[in-house]
C-alpha cells in the first residue's frame, strides 16, 4: 500500500521515525520487488526483474500498442491458532506492482521468451527495427 507523501515523505514517517527497523519500505512492503536490470546483447534485449516470495502464477506479462507491461498481484493469509481455537498471531497482505517498458511495434507476444524461476523474472527481448512504410504515390486523375 502507498502512503501519501508530502515532500517526499511518508506520513508516518514523524510516527516511525525513532525506530530504524521501520523504513519506509517495510511499512509498505514494496523493499527489493520488481528491481529491473536491461542487458543489451547482440540479438536481443535481456529485463532481469527481481521478485522475492512471489510465485509465477501471481505474475503476467503482457504485450500493447508496443508496451510490455509486467504486473504482480499477492496475498497472503497466515493464520495460527492455539489448542482453544484462540488466535496468537494472525497476518494478512495484499500488495500489486507493475512495470511499463516501451519495446517496440515490431515486437509480437510469440518473439519474447520469458522464464520465471527462484523469485527472478527473465525476459529476452528481440531487436526489431520498424519497418519503414513504403511511400506511395497517389496521383490525381486529369480530365481533358
Amino acid at each position: 500500500m502507498f502512503m501519501p507523501s508530502i515532500f517526499g515523505r511518508d506520513m508516518f514517517d514523524d510516527f516511525f521515525g525513532d525506530f530504524p527497523f521501520m523504513s519506509s519500505a517495510v511499512r509498505t512492503g514494496t523493499d527489493g520487488l520488481m528491481k529491473t536490470d536491461v542487458k543489451e546483447m547482440d540479438q536481443c534485449y535481456e529485463l532481469t526483474m527481481d521478485m522475492p516470495g512471489i510465485r509465477k502464477e501471481d505474475v503476467k506479462a503482457e504485450l500493447k500498442d508496443g508496451y510490455l507491461t509486467v504486473h504482480v498481484e499477492t496475498k497472503s493469509n497466515e493464520d495460527q491458532k492455539d489448542e482453544q481455537g484462540k488466535y496468537i498471531r494472525r497476518e494478512r497482505y495484499y500488495g500489486s506492482a507493475k512495470r511499463t517498458f516501451y519495446v517496440g511495434d515490431a515486437v509480437k507476444e510469440e518473439d519474447i521468451k520469458a522464464k520465471f524461476e527462484n523469485g527472478t523474472l527473465k525476459l529476452l527481448i528481440p531487436k526489431k527495427e520498424a519497418q519503414p512504410e513504403v511511400e506511395q504515390k497517389k496521383y490525381i486523375a486529369i480530365e481533358g
